[in-house]
């Protein structure tokens, strides 16, 4: 029997309520956008952000609803992310859902947010267990591999900056708009990405785990070399630095996937495959030389549509749906967590970054 489940996602900057049925129908997202409240403090502030949460929730999910064609009563199950992230914005959708579900009572389940990126191929492309998952992201950066609904090795990590939230301060700190990635990306298509010898961190270190704080500023400082000589930057200047930072991401990133393939195949999976999530799949530098390592390595690529790459409630569902099907008990009392690593067996990744805290 076919059951809704209504997700709800607060994470960090992003408001969204969405309805998804149990046979992978999307029946609702709806995603508001805080980008317009954050603009002129170059980042994401979590007071600022907790607040429009508190605003706007119970306005998703009505949208949400009416979008669906469903009323409320008609819901099986709601699903709420509870970490991690900016914890006013995480406690604002938990304190919601913890109401409708108490009003309505039916089945409430605290999803990790990161489980909803690595689970959205299995509701978009129906992947196949196991299979090896990058989440990119501005607040994250992970390679897992997925082998069931709450069953994630890590293999590796960004142990400082994310690739997206380097990518902001890279923009920031060559006068471009916020969020950064999209006009990094517009700039750089017109660059030279051979002009600087940016580094690529950690790729003479074995293993999977990745910087991107060092390579961030080295930018800086050809950005502030070049202004010394020259008292200021040419368009060409900053495409170049675009292009050249690109580029050193998009390398360290294959090179670290290959290895994560390696070490994914190790484990003799039936059908190999490697999927993407998060705001930085989108760059198509980044999603290229991806795409190239999985051909080499004879694995399948994929990459669900960017709407579900980026947060958004419908991947909350899904997990739900995941979770709710294999029994998972929820969290009873279900709190609000800041910090929430997929793979316990292994120690959290520290530091805090402008898109909440890593996991």
């Amino acid at each position: 029997m076919t059951s809704l489940v209504l997700g709800i996602e607060s994470s960090c900057d992003d408001t969204a309520a969405a309805v998804v049925a149990s046979d992978r129908r999307i029946l609702s997202s709806v995603v508001a956008d805080q980008s317009r409240l954050h603009a002129a403090f170059g980042g994401v502030v979590p007071e600022i952000a907790a607040r429009a949460h508190t605003e706007k929730l119970d306005h998703a999910v009505e949208a949400a609803l009416a979008e669906a064609g469903v009323a409320l009563a008609e819901i099986d199950a709601i699903a709420v992310t509870a970490g991690p992230g900016l914890i006013g914005g995480v406690l604002s959708g938990v304190m919601l859902a913890r109401g409708l579900a108490t009003g309505t009572g039916v089945p409430l389940v605290g999803v990790n947010h990161l489980a909803g990126h690595a689970l959205t191929p299995r509701l978009t492309d129906d992947l196949a267990f196991p299979y090896l998952m990058l989440l990119v992201s501005g607040g994250h950066c992970q390679f897992l591999i997925v082998n069931g609904p709450d069953d994630f090795a890590r293999l590796g990590g960004t142990i400082d900056d994310a690739p997206g939230e380097a990518f902001d301060k890279t923009a920031r700190a060559l006068g471009l708009p916020q969020p950064g990635g999209p006009h990094v990306e517009r700039e750089a298509a017109q660059g030279d990405p051979k002009r600087f010898d940016f580094p690529r961190p950690l790729l003479g270190r074995p293993g999977c785990d990745m910087s991107f704080s060092g390579l961030k500023t080295a930018l800086m400082r050809e950005r502030d070399r070049i202004v010394a000589e020259k008292s200021g930057l040419t368009r060409q200047d900053r495409a170049d630095l675009c292009a050249g930072f690109q580029a050193a991401v998009a390398e360290v990133l294959a090179q670290k996937a290959a290895r994560a393939i390696d070490a994914y195949l190790a484990t003799s999976p039936s059908a190999p495959a490697i999927a993407v999530a998060g705001g930085v799949a989108a760059n198509g530098a980044i999603r290229a030389a991806l795409e190239t390592v999985s051909r080499d390595k004879g694995v399948a690529f994929t990459a669900p549509p960017l709407p579900l790459c980026t947060d958004n409630a419908a991947m909350i569902a899904w997990a739900g749906i995941e979770l709710l099907a294999i029994g998972h008990p929820g969290m009873d009392p279900l709190v609000a967590r800041p910090r929430w690593p997929l793979d316990d067996s292994r120690p959290a990744i520290l530091g805090s970054g402008k898109k909440g805290a890593k996991a």
